[in-house]
């Protein structure tokens, strides 16, 4: 482990890794049959022009970057930690751009990037549990950039029949090649920009629920039972971990 995590921080070692994953995403990709399921809010919004907040399981991250179309300007919120830039990578590869950071450290400057770039008309994908939980409950963070920058929240999820659910902290799901794979959008969530304290906080409720019931439908069309999440949030904790 401890060999491992040395190597980890040397760049060299995260490129070929991410490449790896990269490589890896696109064998599952390739070999499986997706289908897309649910709401098509997404689209609309891809044909008019339009930036959205996609929301998605931090478990659920590694296949939904191929869920969205090529030719639509996007990014994604990685972390800035060592493991955070291995996915980076492993993104670039793929033809994702990303965001380093979380809205949960150096929150209040993370927050002004992601502003910016929603208003210049790019998407963002954001884990709202991440990037340690507790698992599948979101974070307040999304909630107010929606607000801020008046751009729809969109729950977004995927499961496949072959798999494998890692025992991490976000119970971390490990697609395998050659088996089925659905893919599930959910309803665009707006919040208006005079929301207060207690509607920011059903709006964080709403989004939560959202994601769990795409990701329900996802394991469901694959076979499996849905994975439950972690202990709820408190409207208190909400709030400081924006």
């Amino acid at each position: 482990m401890r060999i491992l995590k040395t190597l980890a921080a040397k760049p060299w070692f995260r490129t070929i890794l991410g490449r790896l994953i990269a490589g890896y995403i696109a064998l599952v990709w390739r070999t499986a049959r997706w289908t897309v399921e649910g709401a098509h809010d997404h689209v609309a919004a891809w044909e008019g022009g339009r930036p959205l907040i996609v929301c998605f399981w931090h478990g659920r991250l590694l296949m939904l970057p191929m869920a969205w179309r090529r030719g639509v300007a996007f990014r994604m919120l990685i972390s800035s930690h060592r493991d955070g830039r291995i996915i980076a990578d492993a993104m670039r590869h793929v033809d994702i751009g990303t965001l380093a950071g979380s809205t949960r450290r150096g929150g209040a400057e993370v927050m002004r990037l992601l502003l910016r770039t929603l208003r210049g008309g790019t998407s963002i994908g954001i884990t709202p549990d991440g990037p340690r939980g507790p698992r599948m409950r979101a974070s307040a963070g999304v909630v107010a950039m929606a607000r801020l920058s008046g751009a729809p929240m969109i729950p977004l999820a995927y499961s496949t029949t072959r798999r494998r659910v890692l025992g991490t902290w976000d119970r971390f799901l490990l697609p395998l090649p050659f088996g089925r794979g659905t893919i599930v959008w959910g309803k665009a969530i707006h919040v208006p920009a005079d929301a207060d304290e207690a509607a920011a906080e059903r709006y964080r409720l709403e989004i939560e629920a959202a994601i769990n019931a795409v990701t329900a439908q996802a394991d469901r069309s694959c076979g499996h039972p849905p994975i439950e999440p972690g202990p709820p949030i408190g409207a208190a904790e909400a709030l400081l971990r924006q």
